[in-house]
């Protein structure tokens, strides 16, 4: 059988959590619109008979503003350089320009395999594919592209055994069951954030963090019981939050207790407070207290 690291990497909002999430088969990774929606560096094992991919996915490339935005580039350079293999994944949907070719070739420099996945072909135009495939050729982008749509399940198959293939021999790094490197208590967190993410605009989904304060089953019955803080840098963004009477509040946290009690199999009562840490995302300390920065 085939086994190995593939390290995820690209350029913010390319699509990687979500192809991560149906190559593994399972959600490992938060998911959004906005770029930046993952942080951390988070690990997805596909397993197969056959085969099983570690795949790391990681923080996406965007232009950097905060100590948090640098932490999270160092992340994914990094996660980088210590794998099997690299799936570089490009939105086709915005076209390939001069910046999607100088990051392409960064990796590529790295010296480890690379494949391309050309992502969101379901919402462009088909004679576009060949276009710019051979613009990469051109650019001297040496490695195999495949176009896919992850929301269509599109070339999909085609894509996982292409990575298989480029995989050396060896046995399972992780038991068959292990299907994230993440803990329960992370993931409910991320999902908090997700729904953040999707209910308010601008600046405010990208200056939260969420800490887990409490996350208990109890003895009797599948219940859990989970109590977090949700931070934001600002009085004015706390308001915009909690909304008028709280209703704004209200509705993400009752989205976020069914994505926690779809995650966990099990019911949910949560309870949450919004506080305030004035440019938290610039202050080393508090990075650290809310848990970034751990893996480099």
């Amino acid at each position: 059988m085939r086994s190995g690291m593939v390290a995820v990497v690209g350029k913010a909002n390319a699509g990687k959590s979500t192809l991560v999430n149906v190559l593994v088969g399972e959600k490992v990774a938060i998911v959004s619109p906005k770029p930046q929606t993952t942080r951390n560096r988070i690990l997805g094992v596909m397993n197969r008979e056959d085969a099983q991919v570690a795949f790391v996915d990681t923080p996406g490339i965007y232009r950097s503003k905060t100590a948090l935005s640098d932490l999270m580039m160092r992340t994914a350079e990094t996660s980088a350089k210590d794998v099997d293999m690299l799936l570089y994944v490009h939105d086709g949907h915005k076209g390939i320009d001069d910046s999607d070719i100088a990051l392409m070739k960064k990796f590529r420099a790295f010296g480890v395999p690379m494949i391309i996945a050309y992502t969101k072909t379901d919402i462009l135009p088909k004679e576009n594919i060949p276009a710019d495939a051979e613009k990469l050729a051109e650019a001297g982008i040496s490695c195999d592209v495949y176009p896919v749509s992850a929301r269509k399940g599109k070339n999909i198959r085609k894509l996982e055994e292409a990575i298989i293939a480029l995989l050396p021999e060896g046995e399972r790094l992780f038991p068959e069951d292990v299907l994230s490197d993440k803990s329960e208590k992370f993931m409910v967190g991320e999902i908090m954030r997700e729904k953040i993410l999707l209910r308010y605009d601008k600046e405010i989904p990208h200056g939260i963090a969420v800490i887990v304060n409490t996350f208990r089953k109890r003895e009797e019955g599948n219940i859990y019981d989970i109590d977090l803080d949700i931070i934001c840098e600002k009085s004015n963004h706390k308001a915009i939050l909690i909304g008028k009477q709280g209703a704004a509040l209200k509705e993400t946290l009752s989205a976020a207790r069914k994505g926690m009690e779809s995650f966990l199999g099990a019911k949910v009562f949560l309870t949450a407070y919004v506080k305030v840490k004035d440019d938290w995302r610039d202050k080393p300390g508090l990075l650290k207290e809310y848990g970034y920065g751990s893996e480099e």
